[in-house]
């Protein structure tokens, strides 16, 4: 495990991971690039990064009120779409002038939030998600493996009933699951074994202690939490949500001097320090870090998904989740509660589970760190180093950029610090291709293998099996 520890008994786990096993190495361009100055109704879109289209997007869904139908960032060209339904001219205007692309659809958010009110009632079924995709302006459903016979029969004549223009029906080889186990890998023992889960991110909770938020069935599974398999407890579950309105918890640490850095650990001593919480946006580049995969990146594909896993108590019940983030991102059990997070630092999401592999690929659904926060009362960051750190250029202790691959040693460089081999890395630069051969100045090769270590299976329980790991 390489979590970072500040000194003995004041266990941080540094945020996020242990050895990262590759990310994929396309990566968006750090400074803004250029914006159009044309003005008046001829004003090309603006370039922006995610976070700009995010801050944006927010902006429109105010000024465009009920003909606003989503939105979403093409990464290619680095510009965000707006979805319009029956828009007023002028307001149309205004948000082409604030630097969008607008785009007239059919369905508004209501009939899509009809759609999924539906999909609730009739289709809860254990193996099924659901969420709205902008970018066909209609809601995706996904059934995963299990989902067959008089479920899936259900199933197809929901979607058919609801209409082609309106939703979409597609099958997941895998099987959703919670995926406990990520970033810096935390450990409880309970009753039949040792349980495994995945810190997420360092927060300051709200009577000003050092806490970490991690997945919401991890700390339904376990009250206490310890940094090693066979170590003493450290930090306790103070808050826990799951399922229903999200997949959140709040731990707190034993020690109150505990120096909690505001950083993701992605492997090979390198660090990214996370400065803000930040709202996915679909079509951005995310990475996510995981002690059973490492690092590994992919798009937001949706947002406000529902996703029913099958019940981890109840043979016959569901776990249904609202309100996540998905995702194709791959993950893998043992990578639950780990971090979701952006280029620049915004910290996005915690895992809560999915379908798929790192070998394959698949789909993988995130708890929002923003709701989680404003649910727990807590704050993103915590005491030592913080969002400043690695400010030095040349030297070891740079933030890492999360796009390089892991194998770099020399490489990565940041857009505040510098690289390990002493040069001041160019923010603007492309880090490399998805082939993981990047410049030779700025990321090193590396495979997407993701083939991590992870220390013990098990089954999806949360409660462990013969005394062995449970893998959530």
């Amino acid at each position: 495990m390489s979590h970072k520890r500040i000194p003995k008994r004041k266990a941080a786990i540094a945020v996020g991971g242990v050895a990262a096993l590759g990310a994929a190495a396309f990566l968006l361009p750090m400074a803004n690039a250029s914006q159009d100055n044309a003005s008046g109704a001829t004003a090309a879109p603006k370039t922006l990064k995610a976070a700009g289209a995010s801050n944006l997007a927010a902006q429109l869904q105010q000024l465009l009120g009920q003909a606003f139908a989503g939105s979403y960032y093409d990464s290619a060209k680095q510009q965000l779409v707006v979805n319009v339904v029956n828009g007023d001219n002028n307001v149309v205007a205004q948000a082409e002038q604030a630097g969008a692309v607008v785009r007239q659809v059919q369905n508004s958010t209501s009939a899509l939030e009809a759609v999924a009110k539906t999909l609730k009632t009739k289709a809860t079924i254990p193996g099924t998600a659901w969420a709205v995709d902008p970018k066909t302006n209609k809601v995706v459903v996904t059934a995963d493996s299990t989902v067959s016979g008089t479920k899936w029969d259900t199933l197809q004549s929901t979607v058919q009933g609801l209409g082609s223009n309106m939703a979409t029906l597609k099958k997941s080889s895998g099987t959703f699951k919670t995926l406990v186990s990520g970033g810096d890998a935390i450990f409880s023992q309970v009753q039949n074994g040792t349980v495994r889960c995945s810190l997420g991110f360092n927060v300051t909770a709200s009577d000003g202690s050092p806490a970490f938020l991690t997945a919401g069935h991890c700390g339904v599974a376990a009250k206490d939490w310890s940094d090693s398999e066979t170590g003493q407890p450290i930090a306790t579950v103070d808050q826990a949500q799951f399922p229903g309105n999200g997949d959140f918890s709040l731990v707190k640490y034993n020690d109150a001097t505990t120096q909690a850095p505001s950083e993701v650990n992605i492997g090979n001593g390198q660090t990214v320090a996370i400065n803000q919480a930040a709202d996915a946006t679909v079509g951005e580049t995310v990475f996510r870090m995981g002690s059973t995969t490492g690092l590994h990146d992919g798009q937001v594909t949706g947002l406000d998904a529902t996703v029913n896993f099958q019940s981890e108590t109840d043979p016959n019940g569901v776990d249904t989740v609202t309100g996540l983030i998905q995702t194709n991102v791959c993950a893998e059990a043992g990578d639950s509660g780990g971090s979701l997070f952006t280029q620049d630092g915004g910290a996005v999401g915690m895992t809560s589970g999915g379908s798929g592999d790192c070998t394959s690929g698949g789909e993988t659904f995130f708890q929002p760190v923003t709701t989680a926060l404003q649910a727990t009362g807590a704050t993103l960051g915590g005491a030592g180093a913080g969002a400043g750190a690695g400010a030095g250029a040349g030297d070891g202790s740079a933030t890492a950029d999360p796009s390089a691959t892991a194998g770099a040693q020399n490489g990565a460089g940041d857009q505040i610090g510098g690289d390990q081999i002493g040069g001041t890395a160019d923010p603007s630069a492309t880090a490399g291709d998805q082939s993981g051969t990047g410049d030779p100045t700025g990321t090193g090769t590396g495979d997407q293998s993701g083939t991590g270590a992870g220390t013990g299976t098990g089954d999806q329980s949360g409660t462990g099996a013969d005394s062995t790991s449970s893998s959530h």
